[in-house]
């Protein structure tokens, strides 16, 4: 977990550029065919295309793992994390719904 935490960490600082009117944000989605959590960082700026970039792949597929290295990764990171393809599921330890609504990329 402190590896894939430490790996995420260096592929952020060299994605994250500061830009002025450039929103950032991660999306985690889960890919319940391959049993893996996938983490892509998005970046959009002013009237331009939103860009994606697939930042890693968490193969060790258990939620309550994934609770502890977002609760570990949001420490440092202040980036909003969207979810995809968690809709009607619960954090192990908190009981709090991941993910309302489906998204439209669903």
């Amino acid at each position: 977990m402190n590896s894939d935490i430490e790996i995420i960490k260096g592929r952020l600082t060299l994605l994250f550029k500061r830009r002025p009117q450039t929103r950032y944000w991660l999306m985690l989605t889960n890919d319940t065919y391959d049993q893996t959590y996938n983490l892509f960082f998005n970046s959009q700026q002013a009237n331009e295309r939103l860009q994606s970039v697939p930042l890693h792949k968490l193969a060790h597929y258990d939620l309550a793992d994934l609770e502890k290295l977002l609760k570990a990764l949001r420490q440092d990171i202040k980036l909003t994390i969207e979810f995809v393809g968690f809709t009607g599921e619960r954090w192990p330890a908190s009981q709090k719904l991941i993910q309302r609504k489906r998204v439209p990329l669903e």
